[in-house]
């Protein structure tokens, strides 16, 4: 075995992680933490089903591994996935780990919220977000790009028609540094993508904040408010037909 490890010296270096994340404690709080919102110590304790205590020593343990970030706020610290490329780690390994029984899975009345609109990492997944992410392509406001996409004239339009200030997505006032605003992201429930990306978490915080969509405490599900439904229909047949 040692020599083997020895002419493999640049393999990925997968087992520390996977060792890390197959603990059944720290993969509830990552999972927990997947809406890309910050969460207290006791929070993950309760998502955990664990003591404070007990929660101290997991959280240490992959802050070192860089799979979380810690941030202060006065006398007390919260935590969240360290970045993106965390959170798509986990979907992609839970894609894989629900392979041979996803239709089962996702078929459970209880998946339903779940499998219709929630918060990944920031941005809108789920039917709801792949229906989104469709019609934006049909209907030309996305452009592809070699690394993702950027909005078109029509695009722009469009999302001022639904009240969001576009200004800052025009191409024009875009840095090379931030010229990846949107990209796909391989959807959990739906094995599909949704989109990802700037664009996508300006989407959906601007739907939060005009209360189009509701998210409860401690839940990834979003629910699609009466109003949401109204204006979101401007763009997405199916809410017409109601089948969201």
């Amino acid at each position: 075995m040692r020599d083997l490890i020895s002419r493999t010296p640049h393999e990925p270096k997968l087992a520390g992680v996977a060792a890390l994340i197959a603990d059944p404690t720290r993969a509830r709080m990552l999972c927990y933490l997947l809406s890309g919102e910050f969460a207290s110590a006791g929070e993950l304790a309760r998502a955990a089903n664990v003591t404070p205590a007990t929660m101290s020593g997991h959280l240490a343990k992959l802050i070192e591994a860089g799979l979380l970030a810690c941030e202060q706020r006065g006398r007390h610290r919260y935590f969240r996935l360290a970045d993106e490329d965390i959170a798509r780690a986990l979907e992609a390994i839970a894609l894989v780990a629900e392979r041979g029984s996803h239709d089962r899975i996702w078929a459970s009345p209880t998946r339903t919220r779940l499998r219709n609109a929630r918060c990944c990492y920031g941005h809108l997944a789920g039917r709801l977000g792949v229906e989104m992410f469709d019609q934006m392509r049909d209907q030309h406001w996305l452009l592809a790009e070699p690394e993702g996409f950027r909005l078109s004239e029509s695009g722009l339009r469009g999302l001022e028609k639904l009240g969001i200030d576009a200004s800052r997505w025009n191409p024009g006032a875009l840095s090379k540094a931030r010229l990846r605003i949107a990209y796909p992201c391989l959807d959990w429930s739906e094995r599909r993508d949704h989109l990802a990306g700037p664009l996508a978490k300006g989407l959906l915080d601007h739907f939060m904040q005009s209360k189009w969509l509701r998210r409860h405490e401690g839940e990834r599900a979003l629910d699609l408010t009466p109003t949401g439904r109204k204006r979101l229909a401007l763009i997405l047949p199916s809410l017409e037909r109601n089948a969201l």
